[in-house]
């Protein structure tokens, strides 16, 4: 049995959902799609058609914002004057593009305009008064404009405002209990304001305030709104679906030079363009540049109209994301190691001095994924002997609040429920960890509940072909609050498992019922294979997608998780004992013979089975796994053990210490040969000529020993103090009627069975025992 990794849960809707339904059909669109409409907060025929159906029409009013009539007046006035105008930007997808949006916009009448995107590791985060001064002193900015920042920049704006610099504020992280005193804060949740949609992206914010200046909506911008709007992960629905919907579209229409020149590297087609191509190839590309070095080029890979401009920057880009992914990739790897030595740990603190800052967030994620605990990733920097890092969350530890009860030791920090970053002085370290995990007891968090995922219904695998998938893909673009659906699905068997990947992390089968067969891919989980290979009735989660290659399309899901409900066997002998491992604490480890107790580490769980008793059997079954560490030679024993036996999981390491399957019987001529030779004379010293006995008859010795061994059980001869003398006139008897010659035969047997069949047969072999019950 295999648990899944998510509290699954069906979402179920009405029955009735005759107003949906009806507007579904005046629309042409596949009535099927009604439930999963209702699933996503459509539930009202009014709200159908500009789900699928927005157009520019449906933006909302950018006056509507709070400051936007004052803020508006004070730029135009900043242009009509020639004033240096400073964009302020921030160095992720959000930012860059956020940073061109304006820029353009004020390009657009006629704006003095320049821009600055502060170095993550120099700079920080948001205004940094050093740099404000030295942009009006040495650059001459005389109005700065914020985007994707400023909210909580209190004492860089208050600076500028003190140089009579006016400071706008574009921003939609979250608001502080004070705002700072710019001129004006324009912020879809603004305490003073009533936008009707409260989730716009940086981007978003800045198009709503390109909009209000230019007097119309700047339509070729917005392949920069579904940009950033999608890479900064904010809520995909109401304002922002219809700014990404129609983002995606203008995107397809490939009139960006930049965005050509990274498509090309990044070898994808803009013409057919997704919400999927943006969030795992473009979005990443662009932050790759923030997190490694100055993420200027990607303002100017944006803005660009020079072709050979923006193929090299285009190029350094790619290979700014290559160096990303291998240094995230030795980061993960050595964090991870780290977390197996902190199981105990409620919250994982994870630092290193050779760490880059600037992907310490992708990594906790990849921890938070693999150990489903909190996770902060710290930098040591040893010149200020500070640490500094990025801490994720899972669903059930509000990241910000917990780290909240430390604030008062923290030199910096910010966050939210799921992400927070900080920083702080090393030698607080340990104190921090222990009042954060007192608080995690304190507050009863229960870190091993898992995390809830909402599963639109139970599909049947003959329901599914590409026809399906089409209807479902106008439910897109996808994103959080709207994700593409998840669909339970069961399996009888799962097929041609193989794993993928330049490092095999991945892992490509087939689920199939029946006559039924459907592709599945489930990203870095190459090392679950073994816990495919031999279930059966696996149950499964995820999306479907459609694979396109030559020219053929067919359906394929993408796994988000599986559950084995049947107890599952595991091929755990040679190689393949390095690779399948039991995934509890909960383990016993059966031996057949009190001399192989020294093949296991953990002499605690260690249980010797000689013959199969009650109470023994209750204490083995209390564990959720067991390993079967030797080879059980006694044919009884196996089968009232295995009728006995009730755990979920068992791997069959069987390690022998002399391999009697492989050595065989020896042959009738080759007893014959022996027998000659003892004939031959009285005795035998085989203390001293068991060797030369071997080289001369040509058997090996170890079959040699048994050999005699049979002679010595049959009376042919006898074996005193190393002395071995025949038996004159000994009673003819067949080599079969030896206890020994038919115990190494069981041995054979035993072995051939449990050491070198195919675990599918064991499995069977098992499943007899269990009929006899």
């Amino acid at each position: 049995m295999k648990e899944s990794q998510y509290n699954w849960k069906i979402n179920k809707a009405p029955t009735e959902l005759e107003q949906i339904t009806s507007e579904l059909e005046t629309l042409s669109i596949n009535s099927e799609l009604a439930p999963l409409l209702w699933r996503r907060g459509i539930r009202e025929s009014n709200q159908v058609k500009p789900f699928f159906q927005p157009s520019v029409e449906s933006f909302h009013d950018p006056f509507l914002l709070y400051d936007m009539e004052k803020v508006i007046v004070r730029i135009q006035e900043a242009v009509e004057k020639g004033e240096k105008i400073l964009i302020y930007g921030d160095y992720d997808a959000d930012g860059i593009t956020s940073t061109t949006v304006m820029k353009e916009a004020i390009e657009l009448i006629g704006g003095h305009v320049f821009y600055y995107l502060p170095n993550r590791f120099t700079d920080g985060y948001g205004p940094n008064k050093d740099v404000y001064k030295r942009l009006i002193e040495d650059e001459g900015a005389q109005l700065i404009v914020t985007v994707d920042n400023g909210v909580s920049g209190h004492e860089a704006i208050e600076y500028a405002m003190s140089q009579h610099v006016d400071v706008i504020v574009t921003d939609h992280h979250e608001l502080p209990e004070e705002l700072p005193n710019a001129f004006g804060i324009i912020h879809p949740r603004h305490p003073k304001g009533s936008y009707p949609f409260r989730d716009l992206a940086g981007v978003g914010v800045a198009f709503k305030v390109a909009t209000a200046l230019l007097g119309e909506v700047p339509v070729e911008s917005l392949d920069l709104v579904a940009i950033g709007t999608i890479a900064d992960l904010v809520s995909l629905t109401d304002e922002n679906r219809a700014l990404v919907k129609i983002g995606l579209e203008i995107m397809k229409q490939n009139e960006r030079m930049g965005l050509q020149a990274l498509a090309e590297v990044a070898k994808i087609d803009l013409t057919a363009v997704s919400e999927e191509t943006v969030g795992f190839t473009v979005g990443p590309r662009l932050n790759a540049i923030g997190r490694l070095a100055d993420a200027s080029p990607g303002v100017e890979l944006l803005s660009t109209f020079d072709d050979i401009e923006a193929g090299n920057i285009a190029t350094y880009i790619e290979q700014k994301n290559t160096e990303r992914q291998t240094i995230v990739k030795e980061i993960t790897t050595e964090a991870l190691e780290m977390a197996k030595e902190m199981e105990e740990e409620p919250v994982l603190f994870l630092m290193s001095e050779k760490w880059h800052q600037g992907v310490l967030g992708i990594v906790a994620s990849r921890v938070v994924q693999e150990t489903n605990k909190p996770t902060i990733v710290l930098y040591f920097d040893k010149e200020t002997g500070q640490l500094k890092g990025s801490g994720r969350s899972i669903q059930g530890v509000d990241l910000f609040q917990t780290l909240s009860v430390v604030k008062d030791e923290l030199i910096s920090f910010g966050g939210h429920h799921m992400a927070a970053g900080l920083t702080f002085e090393v030698d607080k370290l340990d104190m921090i960890k222990t009042r954060v995990a007192a608080f995690i007891q304190e507050a009863d968090i229960d870190l091993t509940a898992k995390e809830e995922l909402m599963v639109d219904e139970e599909l049947p695998l003959e329901a599914i072909n590409v026809s399906f998938i089409e209807t479902l893909q106008q439910l897109g673009p996808f994103g959080t609050d709207n994700p593409s659906p998840y669909f339970l699905i069961k399996s009888d068997k799962v097929k041609e498992l193989k794993q993928i990947g330049a490092d095999k992390s991945h892992l490509k089968c087939q689920m199939t019922t029946h006559d039924n067969t459907l592709d599945c891919i489930a990203f870095n989980r190459g090392n679950d294979m073994f816990e495919f290979e031999y279930a059966d009735q696996v149950e499964v989660v995820g999306q479907l997608s459609i694979n396109e290659w030559n020219g053929f399309r067919k359906p394929q899901l993408m796994l988000k998780d599986y559950r084995i409900s049947d107890w599952q066997i595991f091929d755990a002998r040679g190689k393949k004992g390095q690779e399948v491992k039991p995934l509890t604490q909960s383990v016993a480890y059966l031996v057949f013979d009190e001399q192989h107790v020294s093949f296991v580490n953990d002499k605690e769980r260690v249980y010797v089975i000689e013959a199969v008793n009650l109470d023994q059997m209750n204490q083995i079954n209390q564990h959720e796994e067991v390993v079967i560490v030797d080879c059980p030679y006694d044919l009884e024993v196996a089968r009232e053990l295995f009728k006995q036996l009730k755990v979920a999981r068992v791997y069959f390491e069987v390690k022998v210490s002399q391999e009697h399957y492989l050595t065989g019987l020896p042959t009738r001529e080759q007893f014959g040969r022996l027998f000659k030779l003892i004939a031959s004379q009285d005795s035998f010293d085989i203390r001293y000529k068991l060797m030369d006995i071997s080289n001369y008859l040509k058997i090996e010795k170890k079959l040699l020993i048994f050999m005699i061994r049979v002679f010595f059980d049959l009376g042919f001869v006898t074996i005193d103090d190393g002395l071995m003398t025949k038996v004159q006139n000994p009673t003819n008897k067949a080599l079969q009627e030896s206890q020994i010659y038919q115990s190494y035969q069981r041995k054979i047997e035993m072995e051939k069975l449990f050491l070198y069949s195919d675990i599918k047969e064991i499995k069977h072999w098992i499943l007899q025992q269990e009929e006899t019950k």
